[in-house]
């Protein structure tokens, strides 16, 4: 039966609330993450602050796709922004963003190397098939 809404959430409701919040929260970032000229942008930000001719010499793609990504990681709070005169430096605001797509994108390169002997519970990637 359900409970009355004017009844406090037992302790079990408040955790469930939480977990879900925490999983909610954790969808979201991976889902900002989740496109690779995305992650290009954070790894190229992760040796100081560069403005956006500079990503576009590392990063290939056109001036208003870059603008739009780095709009979306600004708005997100992962990058922070200054304007110098007519240009406009990005940094990474958000450590810890940067900091789980180091450890994520290593962790693939990794397991990407033919010679590196990752055990199964190691990869974060399917072991590839077998060829014959």
């Amino acid at each position: 039966m359900d409970r009355p809404t004017n009844e406090p959430a037992a302790h079990g409701d408040a955790k469930a609330d939480e977990s879900d919040t925490v999983f909610a929260t954790a969808a979201e970032l991976f889902s900002l993450l989740s496109t690779p000229i995305r992650l290009k942008i954070l790894s190229a930000l992760c040796n100081g602050e560069k403005n956006v001719s500079q990503l576009l010499a590392d990063i290939e793609t056109t001036q208003p796709n870059m603008s739009q990504h780095l709009s979306t990681l600004y708005r997100a709070g992962v990058l922070g922004k200054r304007r110098d005169a007519t240009q406009i430096y990005y940094r990474i605001e958000s450590e810890r963003a940067a900091m789980l797509c180091r450890a994520v994108c290593t962790q693939i390169a990794l397991e990407m190397d033919p010679d590196a002997d990752v055990g199964s519970s190691e990869r974060l990637l399917p072991r590839p098939a077998l060829r014959s």
